[in-house]
């Protein structure tokens, strides 16, 4: 059997993480076992589908990597692959369903007959699970047509799964309720129905069902925060899912390699927005220096810094040091532009220093003298200038990095030598002497 998973949203909000979660346990299924992946957009609901939704949901999708084989834009030999496109298969299967006397009209609409007897589903998350339709007054026969002739969802999703050959509906856990009826609308369309996997749902630290309107909620928001895509599928790939080592960082082709369902939780899967911090400064520093300031250039340049000099090395400091891509331009300003602040703090530290001010005029004339610029050098007339002072070259080290950055941390200050040049070094030693003398 050839596996076919689908994601089938609806186009009226943003793609949310849960529905990315979903999309992405589906294309790991999918992509494991060499089968499809289909995606299908329910957009029988006029009033509140937009376009600008559709374009969300398949936009985060791809920014993701979870391209589909099928679908829009892709094509397939089981479309349309639009609900709203479909009306003709829909009435098709509906007048199977009256011809085997399965549905009645009750009040301009149509209800499904159910067979009053228990209905059990072999669930490949929840195990088993049965319910009982003897009793009509828990389980009235249920409205798959409106008496304005448009289907209702449990109807149209089964005749699209029956259709698109769907072999495993990998779905929330939130529709677990929902399968008893697609299994009875299954038999009596004469099919065989598909396996179906219902996965934990996303939570709020607290507890509590996370919405729409929670933080993290918008996978549109993570890459203008400076979320890589691969670390937001790891984190996502986490959210219920397990790879039963102790590892925690993974790549799209190894999750593909390693998930399988049987390794899905049962209970619900907390979203943690520091771990997904620290995913996403993991995969920052797998990446090249290159890679990373690519990544990093559009985030400097919307701050309005400007990218001089050899790019690539100075955003190269900061690479194991941010856990996100918009942390960039504030760490790395200090090496852009000469006209920075001073760290309140550190600048006082100087300050208490009776010796800095002195020593860091002789510096910026030891500077001057050099034949040669190189971080070795720069060091060197350090311990020289202190020593002729009688201080340890210590003592000197942290008034120069103030001086050279405003602040009381940051790269190796030979890196920053490096970086800055001679000249610029010198100015801004000549700049922290004035302004320790008002």
């Amino acid at each position: 059997m050839s596996v076919r998973t689908r994601f089938a949203p609806s186009p009226t909000g943003y793609l949310h993480v849960g529905g990315a979660r979903t999309a992405l346990f589906n294309f790991l299924f999918a992509r494991h076992h060499g089968g499809t992946f289909v995606l299908r957009v329910e957009d029988t609901d006029e009033a509140r589908n937009t376009a600008a939704a559709r374009d969300a949901i398949f936009t985060g999708l791809r920014w993701l990597g979870l391209d589909w084989d099928e679908g829009p834009e892709a094509g397939g030999q089981h479309g349309p692959y639009f609900q709203s496109e479909r009306q003709a298969i829909y009435d098709t299967w509906f007048e199977v369903l009256r011809a085997n006397g399965r549905v009645y009209e009750d009040g301009g609409a149509w209800r499904f007959r159910f067979e009053r007897k228990p209905v059990t589903m072999h669930d490949l998350v929840c195990g088993e699970v049965t319910i009982n339709y003897a009793d009509e007054s828990n389980t009235p026969d249920m409205v798959i047509k409106r008496s304005d002739g448009s289907y209702v969802f449990h109807f149209v999703n089964v005749v699209d799964d029956l259709e698109m050959k769907i072999t495993h509906v990998i779905r929330g856990e939130d529709h677990l309720m929902n399968t008893p009826k697609h299994l009875q609308l299954f038999e009596a369309l004469g099919a065989t129905p598909p396996l179906y996997a219902h996965i934990p749902l996303i939570l709020n630290p607290n507890g509590s069902k996370m919405s729409k309107r929670d933080e993290g909620a918008a996978v549109g928001e993570y890459p203008r925060q400076g979320f890589l895509p691969q670390a937001v599928v790891n984190f996502l790939s986490l959210l219920g899912w397990s790879s039963k080592t102790d590892e925690e960082v993974f790549t799209l082709f190894q999750l593909v390699e390693r998930f399988s369902l049987e390794a899905v939780n049962r209970s619900g899967a907390r979203f943690d927005a520091e771990k997904c911090a620290w995913l996403n400064q993991q995969h920052l520093m797998q990446l090249s220096d290159e890679a990373f300031a690519e990544a990093a250039r559009p985030f400097v340049e919307s701050a309005g810094l400007p990218i001089n000099g050899d790019f690539e090395a100075v955003a190269a400091t900061v690479k194991e040091k941010v856990r996100l891509l918009q942390e960039v331009p504030e760490a790395i300003s200090f090496l852009l532009h000469d006209e920075f602040a001073y760290e309140t703090e550190a600048l006082e530290k100087v300050r208490a220093n009776g010796l800095a001010a002195g020593l860091l005029n002789s510096l910026a004339s030891a500077f001057a003298d050099l034949t040669e610029w190189s971080a070795e050098a720069a060091k060197g007339a350090i311990a020289a200038t202190a020593t002729s002072a009688g201080a340890k070259p210590g003592q000197l080290m942290f008034p120069v990095r103030v001086a050279l950055s405003g602040r009381s941390g940051g790269p190796d200050l030979g890196v920053i030598f490096s970086l800055l040049g001679r000249d610029r070094c010198i100015a801004r030693l000549n700049r922290v002497c004035e302004v320790l003398a008002l």
